[in-house]
């Protein structure tokens, strides 16, 4: 039995999982607080599937990259249900995550999430055998960048994740029609994805457990900078 959850997003989504079967899934896709929502809702959710907190054999949990504050309040939740029932936790990369939306697209998948001021946090998958491969690894990085080394063939790139009118008019500028921009029901995270992907993983100890940022909160950067010019 797994308990997948992800809030790295303003998408909350957690699902039941055993034994190959999704027994639940609840999502939304709302600017509300996690912190106060995620706690109640698997608790919900569980007590409506008939599970136990002691039929859980794995917790999986979006790693990042994504909201700080929401990484944290996945991931702490997360650590703490695996680390008070003994069990491992199974981190799954949030673009990961995005780019199963786009397991039966024939050509490359960009799951990309906004980073502010024309930046994204984006890694580049592809389908091969019934699982998105890692063609160009996650990072943080300036869209114009990202385009740079899509730019050259003629290939179809499906994008999905967080398409503002920006950023789609950015990739439009760039690929053209060759840009296909996911619909709005496949551009969210789904915890049904999370936890198939953390079925055959097996994950580590919560202990050691960190999320991946990929990126310096602000205020960290900051006080980086300000040291360096000291």
């Amino acid at each position: 039995m797994i308990l997948g959850m992800d809030t790295s997003s303003d998408t909350m989504t957690i699902a039941l999982f055993n034994k190959g079967v999704v027994l639940g899934e609840y999502t939304t896709n709302l600017k509300k607080n996690h912190s106060v929502r995620l706690l109640p809702a698997i608790a919900a959710l569980m007590e409506e599937c008939g599970v136990k907190p002691t039929d859980l054999e794995k917790i999986a949990v979006a790693k990042g990259p994504g909201s700080y504050t929401g990484l944290r309040i996945g991931v702490t939740v997360a650590k703490t249900m695996a680390w008070d029932a003994g069990i491992p936790i199974v981190g799954i990369s949030s673009l990961a995550l995005l780019a199963e939306n786009g397991l039966y697209f024939p050509g490359k998948v960009v799951a990309l999430m906004d980073a502010r001021r024309l930046n994204v946090y984006a890694g580049v998958y592809q389908a091969n055998h019934g699982e998105m491969k890692n063609l160009i690894a996650d990072s943080h990085t300036a869209l114009t960048d990202l385009l740079e080394q899509l730019k050259h063939g003629t290939d179809t790139i499906l994008f999905i994740g967080t398409l503002t009118e920006q950023i789609c008019f950015t990739v439009m500028e760039v690929l053209g029609e060759r840009a296909i921009f996911a619909q709005a029901d496949y551009s969210y995270s789904r915890a049904s994805s999370l936890v198939k992907l953390a079925e055959n993983l097996i994950g580590e100890s919560a202990d050691n457990f960190v999320p991946d940022y990929l990126k310096l909160a602000e205020a960290e950067s900051k006080w980086l900078e300000a040291r360096g010019s000291e």
